[in-house]
């Protein structure tokens, strides 16, 4: 259980790091720019402590499939960027294999 608790909190650094680059203006910005550089280094140290127990393969695809569905949405809420329909659906797809890797598949840590 504590792997996914770690790769919760990559998936969600990570999220704020993508998220924020758009505000560094190409990295002129010093305040959003710590932000995206100390929430990579975040994300890829708490997805190395979550691969003591989740398989590389289970994880990456969990952590850049949810991150995807959580970036595109905070673009949408902080930018205004516009999702259509067949972006919704590919994301909801998205949302739907991790739930199958997390319920179904024996390969994932429980």
């Amino acid at each position: 259980m504590r792997a996914y608790v770690y790769l919760a909190i990559a998936i969600l650094a990570e999220v704020i790091a993508t998220s924020s680059l758009k505000a560094t203006a190409e990295f002129t910005r010093p305040l959003p720019s710590i932000l995206v550089v100390a929430g990579y280094a975040t994300a890829f140290y708490c997805l190395t402590l979550s691969l003591r127990s989740i398989p590389v393969g289970i994880a990456y695809a969990l952590w850049s499939g949810l991150g995807i569905v959580l970036v595109a949405t905070a673009g949408y809420v902080l930018y205004r960027q516009k999702l259509d329909a067949p972006a919704l659906l590919g994301m909801a797809m998205i949302l739907g294999g991790c739930l199958v890797i997390n319920l179904f598949s024996k390969s994932s840590a429980h």
